[in-house]
């Protein structure tokens, strides 16, 4: 559900694209859901002035589109309940479950998502919530407290809330029939007399619905990123590679051919940008080069992709303790112009690193004219990889000794 203007945040911008650490407020929660194994689907309601700018932006991340989990985007109603049929209606019918979530709720964490799917497999209708800490009070109209509630038996609701797909759209059905208005879905449940259970929900999953809620959202991140970073060892290292052109030969660039133009002499199939991140990743970790682990006296490398070289540079890094943070790579070349090819070329590195896409930056430039790519003889490519480690002492404590190398 992101359907919501969310005038209390106070931003000019519907709240599901409120930026939270450089990334549009709804995108967490369609990460959360697309990484569970137990999600075959997943439709985002939105504003219905919306629904193309949520394609283009959404759909539109690499990170998002690369799952194989069918996300549909669709115009919601005037009110959350009327949204939420609308969802409805756009769900696959051989569906067993419906899970709904708020977009508001960034933090969802796998953990609760099985759980709440796993209390729904048993009673049909779940919920999650938090008990209540602080005493509450029944207050008037006046301002007078007119009772002290029992906050034993008091619970703070939040999302996911899931259920069987037939009992949600009866109730649904029901609640339109009788112009009910409820304040959440499982509340239309329970007006039909039906059982909804409880599962312990999770205390960092915050909804945002004022200013502070996102200025403390921001602070989590920032200080999840900086404890990250504090507890790792961190290496650099830097790639060069360069290649003539040979008449007869396809042009491949970050794993992508591009046709109708000439390629590039080499042992593999001259890769010359995966072959700059390749030293640049064996480089940081202290691991040698690309010609030590396939060398080009090899028959068995003749033609390869080097984007398979790539995957297995990971897989020997990875074995030494270490993961690759980011890449940053330049393929320098007047010819051929690369920037309409560069997400798709982010992508397949990414791919074959094991890493988020936005991990990767990617850029081409000219030397106008100098030197050997400018005279078009040829293509050069520059990298630098970060590399990271926890860093554990012989104790078990965090220290600042660096791990062990291949």
């Amino acid at each position: 559900m992101a359907a919501g203007r969310g005038e209390r945040l106070g931003s000019p911008d519907n709240k599901a694209f409120v930026p939270l650490h450089g990334k549009p407020l709804a995108s967490y929660a369609v990460r959360a859901l697309l990484a569970s194994r137990e999600i075959d689907e997943i439709v985002l309601v939105v504003a219905p002035t919306d629904v193309e700018r949520a394609r283009r932006v959404l759909l539109a991340d690499p990170d998002i589109a690369a799952h194989q989990v069918t996300l549909k985007i669709v115009a919601g109603g005037a009110a959350r309940q009327d949204s939420v049929r609308a969802g409805l209606a756009e769900i696959n019918p051989s569906c067993d479950f419906v899970l709904v979530h708020d977009a508001a709720r960034p933090f969802l964490s796998a953990d609760l998502i099985r759980r709440c799917l796993a209390g729904a497999a048993e009673h049909g209708a779940i919920l999650a919530a938090t008990p209540a800490t602080d005493t509450v009070k029944d207050v008037g109209d006046e301002g007078e407290v007119t009772a002290t509630l029992n906050r034993r038996r008091l619970w703070l609701a939040q999302t996911p809330q899931v259920f069987r797909r037939q009992l949600l759209l009866d109730a649904h059905e029901q609640a339109a029939s009788a112009d009910f208005i409820g304040t959440d879905d499982a509340s239309l449940v329970e007006r039909m007399r039906r059982r909804v259970h409880v599962v312990p929900g999770d205390a960092d999953n915050m909804k945002i619905t004022w200013p502070e809620d996102l200025t403390r959202a921001e602070r989590r991140l920032s200080r999840s990123q900086h404890k990250a970073g504090r507890d790792m060892t961190l290496r650099a290292g830097i790639g060069y590679d360069a290649h003539a052109f040979q008449e007869g030969r396809t042009l491949v660039l970050g794993g992508v051919q591009f046709p109708g133009e000439t390629g590039l002499a080499g042992h593999s199939d001259a890769d010359v940008l995966c072959h700059a991140i390749c030293d640049a990743v064996l480089g940081a970790a202290g691991a040698g080069d690309i010609g030590l682990h396939f060398p080009d006296s090899d028959p068995q490398y003749s033609g390869v992709s080097s984007l398979s070289l790539l995957s297995r540079v990971a897989e020997i890094i990875a074995s030494a303790g270490w993961s690759v943070q980011n890449v940053d790579a330049v393929v320098i070349a007047e010819t051929p112009r690369i920037a309409p090819r560069v997400e798709e070329m982010r992508r397949a590195l990414a791919g074959a690193l094991g890493i988020e896409i936005g991990r990767v930056s990617l850029k081409g430039t000219t030397t106008e004219g100098l030197g050997f790519t400018g005279r078009r003889e040829g293509i050069a490519s520059q990298a630098v990889a970060l590399l990271g480690t926890k860093t554990v002492s012989r104790s078990g404590c965090a220290s600042t000794e660096s791990a062990p190398t291949s």
